[in-house]
């Protein structure tokens, strides 16, 4: 089943694509939003793919982070900043 669906352009435009009969606009737009939907469709699925992998890696940080006694990250600091 299909659905109308109704948009407005300029009176120019509109002009443009009366004078070029041979060309199918329905079909035109329905491939342009078809590329349109498939394209949104592949970046959120690749924005999701980045999140899972920023995900994972900030728990392998945290499995690899500890603490180590003896050493503060302050006063290391401080050791390089007086020797410049």
């Amino acid at each position: 089943m299909s659905v109308v669906v109704s948009f407005r352009i300029s009176k120019r435009l509109k002009r443009e694509m009366d004078r070029l009969k041979n060309v199918n606009w329905s079909a035109v737009v329905r491939d342009a939003i078809a590329t349109k939907v498939a394209k949104e469709k592949h970046r959120l699925f690749q924005r999701r793919k980045d999140f899972a992998r920023i995900r994972r890696a900030a728990q392998r940080i945290d499995a690899l982070a500890r603490r180590v006694e003896g050493w503060s990250a302050v006063a290391e600091i401080r050791r390089w900043h007086e020797t410049r």
